[in-house]
């Protein structure tokens, strides 16, 4: 009895995230910070969008901060997951050079995704304008 053979794993097999490229992501604490102390705030129902103008000329880029107040690891994760496909969606909306924390509230959990996919698209078009307080 001879055992299968592997296949054979190159680089364009792996699996590559869908309309939400590594560029687009906030990843460090540092710029995280920097948006939290240089930046702008809008409230939107269900989530706060901090925001500041980006020296990095490549496009937009969106972080998520979901808290443990929030809920377990589950809800955290199902949150940032919901966010992140409202977000790919609206991507493309954002023309100026950003850096955007989106920080959600509890009730982005149970929000149906045609409502979070609406404030989405309000929230990046108030901050595409400069609205803030």
């Amino acid at each position: 009895m001879s055992i299968p053979a592997r296949p054979a794993v190159n680089e364009t097999s792996k699996k590559v995230s869908q309309g939400f490229p590594r560029d687009a992501r906030l990843l460090k604490h540092a710029d995280f910070q920097m948006v939290y102390k240089q930046g702008r705030k809008h409230f939107s129902g269900n989530m706060t969008a901090f925001y500041r103008e980006s020296e990095n000329t490549a496009g937009p880029r969106v972080g998520f901060t979901v808290g443990k107040v929030l809920g377990g690891a589950v809800e955290r994760n199902r949150i940032r997951r919901r966010m992140r496909a409202a977000v790919r969606n609206h991507l493309r909306e954002l023309a100026r050079p950003l850096d955007l924390v989106l920080h959600p509230r509890k009730s982005v959990l149970t929000l149906k995704f045609a409502q979070l996919d609406a404030e989405i698209m309000q929230v990046f078009a108030a901050v595409q304008r400069g609205r803030g307080r």
